[in-house]
């Protein structure tokens, strides 16, 4: 039986500094609740791997920035870095992000915003890793990674590192208004 009472911690500050702390918060509460399903955001890979320890035997994805989201054809996350990600059990997916895309470029050539990018916005209101946490959790759902109807734990950051972690019942994006967010483990209290 798991443990249906859970805290949530709030960091003074945003930022990488809090990385460690936000694994151990979320490889704790997945534990306590039986969860295998792990979807964590990474750039440079750095994050990722420090995951793929705390996540040995789970279900461990890591979610890169798209190609060409920094510019044309370049891929952030280092094949080093990817090489050293799934050499520790994890996956790694890197695909088109769920709240860009299409809807970024119609907004960068007619200057106008999508859906998509009105959402993610409001998803920041919580903070950025709250965003980047839902948006993985959609991606890592529609790449078949993870299930619909089971919970995962999604884990983010503000620019850099980890500072906020979530439990979450994953939709696909098609059916976003199905996400349920249970738990928020972490987050920093201010977002800036």
């Amino acid at each position: 039986m798991s443990d249906s009472s859970s805290e949530c911690l709030y960091f003074e500050t945003p930022g990488p500094q809090n990385t460690e702390k936000t694994l151990k918060l979320a490889a704790k509460r997945a534990k306590s609740l039986s969860i295998k399903d792990i979807v964590v955001a990474s750039t440079t890979g750095d994050t990722g791997i420090k995951a793929a320890e705390f996540f040995k035997g789970y279900n461990l994805i890591v979610v890169t920035h798209s190609t060409g989201f920094r510019e044309p054809d370049f891929q952030e996350l280092p094949a080093e870095k990817r090489e050293e990600i799934e050499k520790k059990g994890a996956k790694v997916l890197t695909c088109q992000h769920a709240f860009g895309g299409v809807g970024r470029a119609v907004r960068k050539k007619l200057g106008t915003y999508e859906l998509e990018e009105i959402v993610a916005y409001v998803l920041r209101t919580f903070g950025e890793g709250m965003k980047v946490a839902v948006e993985i959790t959609l991606m890592a759902a529609d790449a078949g990674l993870i299930r619909t109807d089971q919970e995962a734990i999604a884990i983010a950051g503000t620019g850099k590192g980890a500072d906020t972690a979530l439990v979450v019942r994953p939709p696909n994006a098609q059916t976003f208004f199905d996400l349920e967010i249970r738990e928020i483990l972490c987050k920093p209290r201010v977002l800036k």
